[in-house]
């Protein structure tokens, strides 16, 4: 049977940690994840994962402000 695993709780340091690094770069390699995972003391594979979620929460709001922008133009015409 498979376990899943646990959710990881992050700390705010840990978490301010992160997002400035995505403000760096959206999509670390490998080696960079390595890094960030020493410094913010997580796996390399939660912070992969981190990632991925933190893109997909990014792309969200950028659909959400462009959908967002285009009604209110449509709307002054």
């Amino acid at each position: 049977p498979v376990r899943k695993k646990s959710r990881t709780f992050y700390s705010a340091e840990q978490l301010e940690e992160l997002e400035k690094m995505f403000q760096e770069d959206r999509y670390p390699d490998n080696e960079k994840r390595r890094e960030i995972a020493a410094v913010v003391g997580v796996t390399p594979q939660r912070v992969m994962v981190w990632f991925q979620n933190r893109r997909a929460k990014w792309r969200k709001s950028e659909k959400l402000s462009v959908k967002g922008n285009k009604k209110y133009s449509t709307s002054s015409a």
